[in-house]
């Protein structure tokens, strides 16, 4: 497809880029037409006027005769002749014409005969879409040279009397290097002979020989900015090439596997992983535990020994009882054998205190052991 493009010419010089204006025949050239209308632009669309190079051989407007050519200037966007009068121009629908199906559509067959021409432009471009997106791209020849065209244009009269003359250009499928950007591109006309043929030959099935991808290596292409895709953006900035977006980004090339052993010599500081760093971590949590753990069982000790403490007041609070009851069963128990059954009583029974009505109650039901011996229950009662 061809729906913009860059057309910075002068008039004059489109029958020279179109090869029929060299030493041998530059008498062809006849005149130019309209060309008052046109004005050279980087972004020209469908609705533009160019310059547009056609046979001129006597057709009652001034011709030039047999093998004349005229510059003329006309809309990109073909309007048939047959359109209805009152019927608004709409240079968007037929701005591009299928080669391949030239002959089958009669907005395009009746012009084949008469009704060929060229046009001349220094690029076109063409996008590529990646989803929503659409990038442009500027094709043209790597030595900057012209490409020229194969095209075909028809004039129409509106209600007004107004004669318009229209053109539309001719695609074919893509070349072999472009089929990535998009699957039509427009028939180039490359050397003298296929300028010549499509212009000025019969219209034979040898036509069919031109209408064909370009598939040479010097047409060439860049990124250019997509502000050209308004038609209002005009100027150098057009063609001017962009720097696309790299799809490997900075944290891609962070986590890309590294090549090569660092030397001998000066070896890299050791980093810590992420499995080092929460073994660590575990580890700390451990120590932590198990000092928790070691306070928690001095604090229990600490406990023991004040309740073992608080105790021995309980004991040695009893003196007089004590008395009576050596007097009563005519033995004495020594300080020491006391002390350890209070450490008994501490541990083992850890009792509490009782009232001393309690105490009288129970000491009645103690027994004597065998041998009269007075025993701690004698004075705490049975538990």
């Amino acid at each position: 497809m061809c729906v913009r493009g860059r057309c910075t010419l002068r008039a004059d010089d489109v029958a020279r880029v179109c090869r029929l204006n060299n030493n041998n025949n530059n008498n062809r050239f006849s005149r130019t037409i309209q060309i008052d209308r046109y004005q050279p632009r980087f972004n020209v669309s469908p609705g533009s006027y160019l310059p547009v190079l056609r046979r001129d051989d006597g057709d009652g407007d001034g011709g030039g005769g047999c093998g004349a050519v005229a510059v003329h200037c006309m809309k990109w966007g073909l309007v048939p002749g047959f359109t209805n009068k009152n019927e608004k121009p709409d240079h968007f629908k037929m701005f591009n014409a299928r080669s391949e199906s030239l002959s089958e559509k009669p907005s395009f067959r009746r012009l084949i005969p008469n009704n060929r021409c060229l046009v001349a432009m220094e690029g076109f471009y063409e996008w590529k879409k990646d989803g929503s997106k659409k990038q442009p791209y500027y094709i043209h020849f790597k030595d900057e040279r012209p490409l020229v065209f194969a095209a075909l244009y028809d004039s129409w009269t509106n209600s007004e009397g107004e004669v318009l003359y229209t053109f539309t250009i001719l695609t074919t499928s893509s070349s072999s290097a472009l089929q990535w950007l998009h699957d039509r591109m427009p028939v180039i006309l490359s050397d003298e002979s296929s300028v010549e043929a499509w212009l000025s030959g019969s219209a034979s099935s040898k036509l069919n020989a031109i209408l064909k991808p370009y598939e040479d290596s010097d047409l060439v292409w860049y990124p250019v900015t997509p502000a050209m895709g308004k038609t209002s953006f005009e100027g150098p900035e057009c063609i001017k090439e962009v720097q696309l977006k790299e799809e490997n980004n900075l944290i891609s090339k962070f986590f890309s596997k590294k090549t090569g052993n660092p030397p001998e010599s000066s070896p890299l500081p050791h980093v810590e992983t992420e499995s080092e760093g929460s073994a660590l971590v575990h580890t700390i949590n451990d120590l932590k535990r198990e000092e928790d753990e070691e306070t928690r069982e001095t604090t229990k000790c600490h406990d023991l020994q004040e309740d073992y403490d608080n105790l021995k007041p309980s004991v040695s609070s009893y003196p007089h009882q004590q008395e009576a009851n050596e007097k009563k069963h005519g033995t004495k128990r020594d300080s020491d054998q006391l002390t350890s059954d209070s450490k008994i009583l501490a541990y083992e029974t850890k009792k509490p205190t009782v009232s001393a009505s309690n105490k009288k109650k129970k000491k009645g039901n103690v027994k004597n052991t065998g041998d009269n011996q007075p025993t701690l229950f004698s004075y705490f009662g049975k538990g």
